[in-house]
């Protein structure tokens, strides 16, 4: 059996775009043939699609960085170079994507075939047919490929399941969904049997049905951390109803409404509250001899409290009471689905992209790390020089009246640059001049 996997963290690196070409046309007849390069093609972008087929995110326990190919350069004879191809990553249904360092949701997979961009391919460089002017008609300036996203992610599984099961352990939660379903959960009469949620469709007689996923056993202290039971909290978050069942064995040691109000606190002291939601109290295993007896005081503790909602008495064994109780479930759900669609109408995109925030373009810092060495960071700069295609007098030249422009000169001189001191912007390192020269010493 595939080992459950329902937290894992990836790397997604998009493709870069394809570089811009520098190119004249060399045609005969054509004594000004003008500029001929063509753009580079986008890079490719990588897509989350949501698969009904899959359980779990084990495919991704082993590989860990996923990286899209780059868009093709750009050709002579104005030639654009060809885009790459999207890269598509199959995640289960209920998969919830965020950004690790940031914390950030990017995104909610909870349809079949739902897609996701979590990293955009870069956009081609342009080629130098885009540069020319009538002071400059034969441009040798082209532009490199812009760098695709790239990011790091925390996936999170959280099942959809319609009905949850959840209680003590050993208290007959796989075992209902045993025989209410065609799912085949583990079974033992020890604690932590279940080491992961098990999921099976429930179908009445009637044609209703309805997801339900038996849920590990959950202990006092599960919402901080303790035991099994925080490791699956959170599949209860997308849950219609609960099935809270408690235990009448009057052999294990404690008393039910004690089992009742453990769960119960549980599930409220979880990041979010998910005692608010509707649940049937399911009295189990109550074919067990003494169990009327602890069941009659149950019902007692429940009604001082002020609690009048029914209980439900079942036995897996002899199936007595499911069929009620599966019935009764259907119905809430039922009710549960068309109370949400009349208070929030939810209609779920087919394909989200992610939107990358573009800084905002003076954003730039100035920092000087040794006597005549200046660092200059910032999103949008880094990104510009990765763009500008050095190999060209012109392409420099451009670089530089843009850095200009930014105040890149003001900001460096106000931190005290003079002539022949080096400045990096990225992997890129120049002489910084007062003529405003920007000379390459190394990339």
């Amino acid at each position: 059996m595939p080992t459950f996997v329902d937290q894992t963290k990836i790397e997604v690196q998009a493709g870069k775009g394809g570089d811009g070409m520098v190119a004249f046309r060399h045609e005969k007849y054509v004594p000004n043939g003008g500029p001929a390069g063509g753009d580079g093609g986008r890079g490719g972008s990588i897509i989350f699609v949501a698969d009904s087929g899959l359980r779990t995110l084990m495919d991704f326990r082993y590989r860990r960085k996923f990286k899209a190919d780059s868009g093709e350069n750009g050709r002579i004879k104005s030639q654009y170079g060809r885009a790459a191809k999207d890269l598509y990553l199959k995640v289960p249904v209920g998969t919830t994507v965020y950004d690790f360092n940031t914390g950030e949701l990017i995104g909610d997979l909870v349809e079949k075939g739902q897609e996701l961009v979590v990293a955009k391919g870069g956009r081609g460089g342009r080629g130098n047919i885009h540069f020319a002017t009538s002071v400059n008609t034969a441009p040798e300036i082209a532009e490199n490929g812009e760098p695709g996203e790239d990011r790091v992610l925390r996936l999170e599984l959280k099942l959809l399941a319609d009905v949850g099961l959840v209680g003590f352990p050993s208290v007959g939660k796989s075992t209902l969904l045993s025989v209410t379903t065609k799912a085949k959960p583990k079974i033992a009469a020890y604690e932590f049997t279940t080491l992961t949620p098990n999921l099976g469709m429930v179908i009445l007689p009637d044609g209703r049905d309805f997801s339900m996923a038996d849920l590990p056993g959950l202990i006092e202290g599960a919402s901080q951390g303790v035991g099994l039971g925080i490791q699956f909290l959170r599949h209860v978050e997308r849950t219609k109803v609960i099935l809270h069942l408690v235990s009448m064995d009057p052999n294990n040691g404690r008393e039910a409404i004690e089992d009742y109000h453990t769960i119960k606190n549980e599930l409220k002291n979880y990041e979010t509250d998910l005692s608010k939601k509707r649940e049937l109290i399911v009295a189990s295993q109550m074919d067990i001899s003494g169990a009327e007896e602890k069941l009659a005081a149950f019902k007692k503790a429940l009604k001082e409290e002020g609690n009048n909602e029914p209980v439900y008495e079942i036995s897996s064994v002899t199936h007595k009471g499911v069929s009620k109780l599966m019935n009764d479930t259907a119905t809430l759900v039922e009710e549960v689905e068309k109370e949400r669609a009349e208070e929030e109408p939810k209609v779920v995109q087919k394909t989200k992209e992610y939107k990358y925030k573009a800084p905002q373009k003076n954003e730039f810092t100035v920092e000087k790390v040794g006597e005549h060495e200046f660092v200059v960071k910032g999103e949008q700069l880094e990104r510009l020089v990765q763009m500008t295609n050095l190999d060209h007098q012109d392409g420099i030249m451009r670089l530089a009246r843009r850095l200009k422009r930014l105040g890149v000169d003001d900001a460096l001189r106000e931190k005290g640059a003079v002539n022949g001191d080096d400045v990096a912007i990225g992997k890129f390192v120049f002489e910084f001049v007062q003529v405003y020269l920007f000379l390459p010493v190394s990339i």
